[in-house]
C-alpha cells in the first residue's frame, strides 16, 4: 500500500498577520476603509478607472453604482479574518491602487490561498504590481512557514492565469463546474507554489525587482519568467 511520506513537523499554527508588508515601491497594508476608500474608488470606478468595466468580469461583485455603494461593500472588510484584506498602496504618493486578500486559510495545514485581486489601470503590469505579489508570498513562506499557497481563478480568466504563471506559480488542474456566480458557471483553474518552490521564485522576484533590470524609461530589461527559468533550483 503507497501512503503520503510523513510530515514531522508542521508550524505553530500561525495566521497571516494583520500588519503591513513593506517593500521599496509598495505597501501592502491592511484595508482601512476609512483611510483606502476614497483612493480605491477613484482607482476602480473613479477617473481612474477601468471604464470598460473588464475587470468586473471575474470578481464576485458589479461595478458599483455610486460611491455611497462602493463604501458600504468596503466597510465590513477591515473586520474579516478570511479573507484577510489588504490594499496596495504607492508607497511614493501614499494612493492606494488595488487590494488583494489572504483567503481559505488553513493553519494546521500550512496552507492559504491568495486571492480577490484587483489592480487600478495604472498599476497593472507595473513593478509595484509585481512587488506586492512578492511581498505576499514571502511573508506566507518566510514568516509564517507555510508548506502551500495558492491561486485559483475562473479558467476563462486569461489574464489571471498568465499572471499565476509569470509569478511562479504551477497548474495544477481544472475543477469542472466549480462555482455559480453571477448566474453563469465557473470552472475553475488551480495553481500553486510550495515551499520548495520558493527559492527559485524568490530568487527571480529579486532579480526582477532590482533597479538594474530596468532602463531609464522603467521599462524591464529581462522579464521574470525568463529570469526564473535561468535560475537553477536551490
Amino acid at each position: 500500500m503507497n501512503i503520503g511520506e510523513p510530515v514531522a513537523t508542521l508550524p505553530d499554527g500561525r495566521r497571516p498577520a494583520r500588519a503591513a508588508m513593506r517593500g521599496r515601491s509598495v505597501i501592502v497594508e491592511p484595508i482601512d476603509p476609512a483611510r483606502h476608500g476614497d483612493d480605491l474608488y477613484t482607482a476602480a470606478c473613479g477617473p481612474e478607472g477601468d471604464h470598460t468595466n473588464e475587470m468586473w468580469t471575474y470578481l464576485s461583485n458589479d461595478p458599483f453604482v455610486d460611491q455611497s455603494a462602493f463604501q458600504t461593500w468596503l466597510a465590513p472588510q477591515s473586520e474579516s479574518e478570511d479573507p484577510l484584506v489588504f490594499a496596495i498602496v504607492d508607497k511614493a504618493t501614499g494612493t492606494a491602487r488595488g487590494m488583494a486578500s489572504f483567503m481559505r486559510i488553513t493553519p494546521q495545514w500550512a496552507t492559504c490561498e491568495v486571492g480577490a485581486i484587483w489592480f487600478a489601470p495604472s498599476l497593472k503590469r507595473s513593478p509595484m504590481a509585481s512587488e506586492a505579489m512578492y511581498l505576499m508570498a514571502r511573508h506566507v513562506f518566510e514568516d509564517l512557514n507555510y508548506r502551500r499557497y495558492e491561486w485559483k481563478c475562473d479558467s476563462l480568466n486569461e489574464p489571471s492565469r498568465r499572471a499565476a504563471l509569470r509569478f511562479g506559480f504551477s497548474y495544477e488542474g481544472l475543477f469542472r463546474q466549480h462555482v455559480v456566480y453571477k448566474g453563469r458557471n465557473r470552472d475553475t483553474t488551480w495553481y500553486a507554489m510550495i515551499d520548495q518552490d520558493w527559492p527559485q521564485v524568490k530568487a527571480a522576484f529579486e532579480a526582477w525587482l532590482a533597479e538594474e533590470n530596468f532602463d531609464e524609461d522603467g521599462r524591464q530589461l529581462r522579464g521574470l519568467a525568463e529570469i526564473r527559468e535561468s535560475i537553477k533550483p536551490m
